[in-house]
C-alpha cells in the first residue's frame, strides 16, 4: 500500500473515532489509542511502513518536549529543581521495592519480579505533557513539578536501559554510564553557552520573518534532539533543553504558537503508534495480575508521590494534582520489557501483562487528570494526612501584568510614558525585531509575537489583563483580538486603532472599549490649541519648540508617520 494511501486512511480512521470519543466526552487521547489497536496487526493491519510512522512519531515527541521547553524560565527551574529531583527518584525507589513484593506475592520468580516492578516505575512524559497542555496546566505549579520529576524519571530510564543493554553485550556498566552522565554535563554547558553568547543574535536575525524564525525553530530544536541522542541520551531530554535555552528569548511565545499546530499533527501518530504496538494476546489468563498491579500503579504511584511532596511541605491539593501524573506506566516500560524478552530473561506473556497494564493505566490515568478538580473535592477530607501544618504556597512566581500593548512604533510610543506614571506593570508586543532590540535596550518588558496569530493569543493571559491597547491598523487583528478577551473577561478596557469610521463602529460592536481615530484626534487637538492659545504667536512658539523637540526624539528611534498608518 502507498505510504501516502496508508497514512491518509489511518488519519480518516482517527478522525471518526475522535469524532464518536467528542460526543461521548471522552479525552481524545483515548480514541487515537483505539484508533492505534484498531489499524494494528491485530485487526485490520493497516500500518505496513511503521518505521515511518514511527519517524512521524518521534517528530511530534521532539515538538512537544521542545514547546514545553519554551515555556520553562530557568529561575522557575531553579525553583522547583529539588521537589523534582527527591520526588522523581523516591518515587521510583519506593514504587521498585513495593512492586517487587507484589510480583513475588503474585507467584512471579524473583527476575520476572524486578523487570515488572521496575516497568511500573516509569510514567510517561509525552501523555502528561500532552494532558496538562490541554488543560492550560502546564504554568501552574503542580504542573512544573511534575514535569520535572517526570524528567527524572526519563533519565533513570535511560539509564537503567543503558545498563541491561550493557549487559546484554558484556559491556562495562559503571564506566559506560560515567560516560554518559559526562557527556551530558558537557552538553549542558555547551547548551548555555550557545544560549548565552550565540542564541541572542541569531534569533534576533531570523525573526525578521516569522517564515524564516519558524525554519529557525525547528532547526534548532530538531538540531539539540539530534546532538543529545547522539551522545545516548533520549530526544526528549535533547528537544527540552532546546527549547529551555530559547525560553529566555523574547521571540518564545511567538515560536510556540507556530509550533503548536505541527505538533498536534505528529504527536497524534505517536498516540497510534503507541496503540498498535499493544499486543493483546494471552490477555484472558493475565486478567488478574494486571487488574493488581493497574491498581498499584493508578493508586499507589500517586499515594507515594504525595507522601513525598507532604514531607517536603507542599499542600495536598498541590501533591494529589502531582500525583496523578505518576499514574500510568510508559513507552519506557514497554522498551525495559521487550528487552528482557530479546534477552531471554522474560516470556511473551510477561510482554501480554504489561502490555495489558499500560492500556488500563493509560486510559485511567487520562480520566484522573482530565477530572483531576472534581475528585479532589470528593477525597479532599482524607489527604490531610499528607499535609503539613506549615505548608508552601501552591503558585509559582511569575510575572502579572496589568496592561498589554500590541504595537510600539508611533502610536504606542507614547502610552509607555502613561504606563509609567500610573505604576502598572505592562508588556509590550511587537513583531519588528529593531523594536524589540529597543526595547530590550530601555530594559522595557517585550515580548515577539503577531497579534493576529490565533495560536499566539492563547498563549498570553489575556483574561487576567485590566487594559489591552492595540496600535495595529488592521481591522481584523483588531476584532480577533476583541473576540478573543471579551468573552473570557467583561471588565477588560479594550482600546483598538481605526482609520474607518464604519469600521470604528463595528469594533464598538464587538465589545471595543474606545477607538482610537487618528485623524479626527489630530484635529481635535489642534482645534484644542486655538481654544487654549487663542492668537497669541509665542506661545504657539512655545508649542513649536516643544513638538519639535518631541518629533527628534521619534526620528531619533526610527518612527515616521506615512500615510494611512500609524
Amino acid at each position: 500500500m502507498d505510504l501516502f494511501v496508508q497514512i491518509s486512511i489511518i488519519i480518516v480512521i482517527a478522525a471518526l473515532v475522535a469524532v464518536f470519543a467528542r460526543s461521548l466526552r471522552q479525552p481524545l487521547i483515548i480514541g487515537y489509542i483505539i484508533t492505534g489497536l484498531l489499524v494494528g496487526p491485530y485487526l485490520f493491519n493497516l500500518i505496513q511502513d511503521a518505521e515511518v510512522i514511527n519517524v512521524f512519531s518521534e517528530i511530534g515527541i521532539a515538538l512537544l518536549l521542545f514547546i514545553v521547553g519554551l515555556g520553562l524560565n530557568p529561575k522557575l527551574i531553579r525553583e522547583v529543581g529539588s521537589i523534582s529531583l527527591i520526588t522523581g527518584v523516591g518515587q521510583v525507589i519506593f514504587t521498585s521495592l513495593f512492586g517487587v513484593v507484589i510480583a513475588q506475592l503474585l507467584g512471579f520468580s524473583f527476575v520476572n519480579a524486578l523487570y515488572i516492578a521496575t516497568a511500573l516505575t516509569f510514567s510517561s512524559t509525552i501523555i502528561i505533557v500532552k494532558l496538562l497542555s490541554d488543560k492550560g496546566d502546564m504554568q501552574k505549579l503542580y504542573g512544573k513539578i511534575a514535569l520535572g520529576f517526570l524528567l527524572v524519571q526519563d533519565i533513570v530510564a535511560t539509564i537503567i536501559l543503558i545498563s541491561v543493554s550493557a549487559l546484554a553485550g558484556g559491556g562495562n556498566v559503571s564506566s559506560l554510564i560515567g560516560g554518559i552522565i559526562v557527556q551530558g554535563l558537557a552538553l549542558i554547558v555547551l547548551a548555555i553557552f550557545v544560549s548565552a553568547y550565540i542564541l541572542p543574535p541569531l534569533s534576533a536575525f531570523f525573526a525578521r520573518s516569522q517564515e524564516f524564525l519558524f525554519l529557525f525553530a525547528i532547526a534548532w530544536g530538531f538540531g539539540w534532539a539530534t546532538l543529545f541522542y547522539l551522545f545516548g541520551f533520549s530526544v526528549e531530554i535533547g528537544a527540552l533543553i532546546a527549547g529551555v535555552t530559547l525560553s529566555v528569548s523574547p521571540y518564545a511565545v511567538e515560536i510556540s504558537a507556530k509550533m503548536r499546530p505541527l505538533r498536534d499533527f505528529f504527536i497524534i501518530l505517536f498516540f497510534i503508534l503507541l496503540g498498535s504496538k499493544m499486543a493483546v494476546g494471552g490477555w484472558t489468563a493475565m486478567l488478574l495480575p494486571a487488574t493488581v498491579f493497574s491498581l498499584f500503579v493508578l493508586i499507589g504511584n500517586p499515594l507515594i508521590v504525595m507522601a513525598l511532596m507532604g514531607v517536603l511541605g507542599y499542600n495536598k491539593r498541590t501533591g494529589f494534582l502531582a500525583g496523578l501524573t505518576v499514574a500510568q506506566i510508559s513507552e519506557f516500560s514497554l522498551i525495559l520489557i521487550i528487552l528482557g524478552v530479546k534477552m531471554g530473561h522474560l516470556s511473551e506473556n510477561i510482554l501480554s501483562l504489561v502490555t495489558l497494564v499500560g492500556l488500563i493505566t493509560i486510559a485511567g490515568s487520562t480520566y484522573f487528570i482530565m477530572y483531576a478538580e472534581r475528585l479532589y473535592s470528593c477525597v479532599a477530607p482524607l489527604l490531610s494526612i499528607f499535609e503539613r501544618k506549615k505548608t508552601k504556597p501552591e503558585t509559582a512566581a511569575r510575572q502579572n501584568y496589568d496592561i498589554i500593548l500590541f504595537g510600539h512604533n508611533r502610536i504606542g510610543y507614547d502610552f509607555i510614558g502613561a504606563f509609567k506614571k500610573i505604576k502598572k506593570n505592562f508588556l509590550v508586543i511587537d513583531f519588528d525585531p529593531r523594536i524589540i532590540r529597543y526595547l530590550e535596550d530601555k530594559d522595557i518588558p517585550r515580548l515577539y509575537g503577531d497579534a493576529s496569530d490565533s495560536e499566539f493569543l492563547d498563549e498570553l493571559p489575556l483574561s487576567k489583563i485590566k487594559l489591552v491597547i492595540s496600535t495595529i491598523p488592521d481591522f481584523a487583528t483588531n476584532l480577533l483580538l476583541i473576540k478573543k478577551i471579551r468573552p473570557n473577561n467583561k471588565k477588560t478596557v479594550i482600546m483598538v486603532i481605526s482609520h474607518n469610521i464604519s469600521e470604528a463602529e463595528k469594533l464598538y460592536a464587538a465589545g471595543a472599549s474606545y477607538v482610537i481615530l487618528p485623524h479626527f484626534l489630530g484635529g481635535n487637538f489642534a482645534s484644542g490649541l486655538i481654544t487654549k492659545y487663542g492668537l497669541d504667536p509665542k506661545k504657539y512658539s512655545r508649542e513649536k519648540t516643544s513638538h519639535l523637540k518631541y518629533l527628534a526624539q521619534r526620528k531619533l528611534i526610527g518612527h515616521e508617520h506615512p500615510a494611512r498608518t500609524v
